[in-house]
């Protein structure tokens, strides 16, 4: 295998925007997108269905009953569109434009009111965009055995 053929099959884009790809996308053309490719599973408006709910409990992550939503739970908004590109919709994964990614995102944001109603999403602003949650997940140093420190993720429902 050619690296030029890994880079090719190397769709990620990290938490900080890198590898998002050009293009873009509005919420009115998300909401459409929405209706046609995503509904059926995930409910009117993303308020869940046969599949997982995808918007408000924001503010719940600390309660007896915490809903984990796109807007409650997920830290970082690039990482929002490398999932749905990657594995959406469920019965044809990656089988969205670049566009068709941008705009879903944007219309599940808006529903929570992350962006705007009117917004237009491009790479640059989609890493601009801060989540509610962004300050829900902590990194914690610990030393190993051996002495070398490690980083570690840790989650931390805060309900901010």
């Amino acid at each position: 295998m050619t690296s030029d053929l890994v880079r090719a099959w190397d769709i990620t884009v990290a938490a900080d925007g890198t590898g998002l790809p050009e293009g873009s996308g509005s919420v009115a053309e998300g909401r459409a997108l929405y209706e046609t490719k995503c509904r059926a599973c995930h409910g009117a408006a993303g308020a869940g269905g046969i599949a997982d709910r995808l918007t408000g409990g924001v503010g719940s992550l600390a309660s007896d009953k915490p809903i984990k939503t796109v807007a409650s739970y997920w830290p970082y908004a690039p990482t929002l569109f490398d999932y749905i590109r990657r594995a959406m919709p469920l019965t044809a994964p990656q089988s969205l434009s670049d566009q068709d990614v941008y705009s879903l995102v944007a219309y599940l944001l808006s529903i929570d009111g992350i962006v705007a109603g009117d917004a237009r999403l491009d790479g640059p602003s989609l890493a601009r965009i801060r989540m509610p949650n962004r300050n829900g997940f902590v990194s914690l140093e610990r030393t190993r055995f051996d002495g070398n420190v490690e980083r570690v993720k840790a989650a931390r429902a805060t309900g901010e």
